[in-house]
């Protein structure tokens, strides 16, 4: 029935999809989409490839992000995917002084798996730690909760930085769903409160492109756990390799996926690509009734 009404235009909501003051901006899920931009100070990031490895790259992307329409822009200085050692102390180098240049221009989020890091950005003014490893350092519950701080917590198997050849479900859906249930539970049990809590189902992470379609399909299921729903999607290798594009070809299949995600349930976009994405977000709104348009001329 969800997924019948998601179809038709009547989106996924779930109970705590209300309103958030998340790094000191007001957000209200229940008929709001968020665009997060992604800016990696990696040399080894999946799409931008050391792009913006370098700081005054890194925060000329940020001003650019945010005059694009980004709500949120999220700060990596470890790429999730295997690579080289990059210690704590270098990964805090890295973002940073990107959290300072970020957070009077949007909502600052940071991709990281070490709690030390969490803490200290939390300190320098992120809003929101987004954590890809799916807390397995409970540690970082313990960084987040007494905080006004918000704790992502998205589904993978590996540990970061190694890989996970081969993955297999049952059921892909109900697997993720279930594991994503048990670390809230963890979370809510070391202090971290419900209205601080995101999920994400992790696409593409220990996933193949068949668990990424699939996992798209029955994203309601994900959104019936009732927290609001991040879906990071931009340029991933499912939507690569189900339209047979490479990775700088894979736009409209990414807006695609945002839109659908959307009425599934989906709350927060990570994009590249920030002012399409915004736009296809906002016309989604728009259509849905969530919002008025910018200005009316047309047959007036």
């Amino acid at each position: 029935m969800l997924a019948n009404q998601a179809l038709l235009g009547s989106p996924v909501v779930s109970d705590s999809n209300d309103a958030r003051i998340i790094g000191g901006r007001t957000f209200d899920f229940s008929r709001q989409a968020v665009v997060m931009a992604i800016v990696n100070r990696t040399p080894d990031s999946f799409h931008d490839k050391g792009s913006t490895f370098a700081l005054e790259k890194a925060t000329a992307a940020v001003r650019h992000a945010a005059s694009e329409g980004a709500d949120w822009i999220d700060i990596g200085g470890v790429p999730f995917a295997p690579g080289p050692e990059v210690s704590a102390a270098e990964e805090l180098d890295r973002v940073l002084p990107v959290v300072q240049a970020a957070r009077d221009l949007a909502v600052v989020s940071v991709d990281t798996f070490r709690p030390e890091v969490a803490a200290e950005v939390i300190r320098h003014g992120a809003g929101v730690v987004n954590d890809t490893s799916g807390l397995r350092d409970p540690a970082m519950a313990d960084v987040v909760a007494g905080t006004d701080a918000q704790l992502v917590i998205c589904h993978s198997l590996a540990a970061p930085r190694t890989t996970y050849p081969s993955p297999r479900y049952g059921d892909v859906t109900a697997e993720v769903a279930a594991f994503l249930r048990e670390k809230v539970e963890l979370a809510l049990s070391r202090g971290v409160r419900p209205n601080q809590i995101i999920i994400d189902p992790g696409h593409d992470l220990n996933k193949n492109t068949l668990h990424s379609l699939e996992l798209t399909r029955r994203l309601d299921e994900i959104a019936a756990i009732g927290y609001p729903l991040l879906a990071a999607l931009s340029n991933k290798d499912f939507i690569g390799e189900t339209l047979d594009r490479p990775q700088r070809e894979r736009l409209a299949g990414t807006l695609a996926t945002v839109v659908f995600s959307l009425l599934r349930g989906a709350r927060i976009m990570r994009v590249h690509d920030v002012r399409a994405a915004h736009d296809a977000i906002r016309m989604t709104e728009a259509m849905l009734g969530w919002r008025e348009p910018a200005y009316l001329k047309h047959n007036i």
